[in-house]
């Protein structure tokens, strides 16, 4: 039985977490040349049964494992022959070789969609025992973003008072990768002398305004119009009105498409799926922003929009006014 696991298995929608999984086995290399010596990434869309187990039979060179790293794994195998080969050949892997599946994955209904726990692989899994290490890599939850914050800036060496990452939150949301990128900045922004801040977050965070703008659309949907207004004020101070406008319209094409969905009986999967929107974060912000009206609700909003659009164009109205006077309605 090998004391160290030979396939491991990540699995999720956090692809930071991925990431720093797979450096961490990467540093155990040792020496980075020679890492980069020992380490093949595949692609499962692509690459051949017999190219992804020629790369992972392999023996290491100078240094104790091979480490191959493989997306997509399950994308050709949906023959039940071809499936079970791809698990014998797991079997005869040596322990010399680390073969990493990364399976990305969304959420719905509250089950994992491609890899639920009814997938072929997972009757696998549970026979292969220490062979196998299950990762599974899931995005936190929106109120867990703060602590998750501070925990990573901590790792960084640095601090977040628990204002400053809140702050940071609301801005990223649970996109860890970005987060990540935004901590790095604000540390070395404070040189890592002393814990950020509220007020660094407020003047560093070169903000895209959609955080601000999920908001603001739940406000209008909750009713709570003078929460709207605040909010596109302060988008108005922040973005371009009329790339903010554009914004607005992209978000209620969002909703409409969402809604579509959600008559037909559809849910997030298909949503990304259909190529909307890559991200599971806006995915889930669209669709439950949709269920808060009705199909003919958007339709007379989005004609609204073309009319606005019309009216600024021909200098018959003033944007920012007209924006406010549309928000503020629609939150009533």
């Amino acid at each position: 039985m090998s004391e160290k696991p030979v396939v491991y298995v990540l699995h999720g929608n956090d692809a930071h977490a991925m990431q720093a999984f797979i450096h961490t086995l990467r540093e155990k290399l040792g020496d980075p040349a020679v890492a980069d010596l020992n380490l093949t990434r595949l692609d499962g869309r692509t690459a051949s049964e017999d190219d992804i187990f020629n790369a992972a039979g392999a023996m290491p060179f100078l240094a104790e494992r091979r480490l191959v790293i493989l997306t997509h794994p399950f994308t050709r195998l949906t023959a039940e022959a071809a499936r079970q080969r791809f698990c014998q050949r797991l079997e005869t892997l040596p322990e010399t070789t680390a073969l990493v599946l990364v399976i990305e994955d969304i959420i719905e209904r509250r089950t994992w969609v491609h890899f639920p726990p009814k997938h072929w692989f997972r009757a696998w899994m549970e026979k292969a025992g220490k062979r196998v290490h299950y990762h599974l890599c899931a995005l936190p939850d929106l109120s867990a973003m703060p602590a998750w914050i501070q925990k990573e800036a901590r790792s960084l060496g640095g601090q977040f008072t628990s204002e400053a990452a809140a702050e940071l939150a609301r801005h990223v949301g649970n996109d860890t990768q970005t987060a990540r990128q935004e901590i790095e900045k604000l540390l070395t922004y404070v040189n890592f002398q002393r814990a950020v801040e509220l007020e660094d977050v407020a003047e560093l965070i070169a903000q895209g305004g959609e955080a601000d703008l999920f908001a603001m659309m739940d406000a209008i949907a909750e009713g709570n119009a003078r929460l709207a207004q605040n909010l596109l004020h302060r988008l108005l101070e922040e973005e371009d009105e009329l790339s903010l406008f554009g914004m607005i319209v992209r978000q209620f094409r969002l909703l409409l498409l969402a809604r579509e969905l959600l008559d037909e009986g559809k849910g997030v999967a298909d949503f990304v799926q259909a190529g909307i929107s890559t991200s599971q974060f806006v995915a889930e912000k669209s669709l439950r922003q949709a269920r808060r009206f009705s199909m003919a609700q958007l339709e007379e909003i989005y004609r609204t929009l073309y009319e606005m659009d019309g009216a600024v164009k021909t200098s018959n109205a003033d944007l920012p006014t007209a924006l406010d006077t549309f928000i503020v309605a629609l939150a009533r």
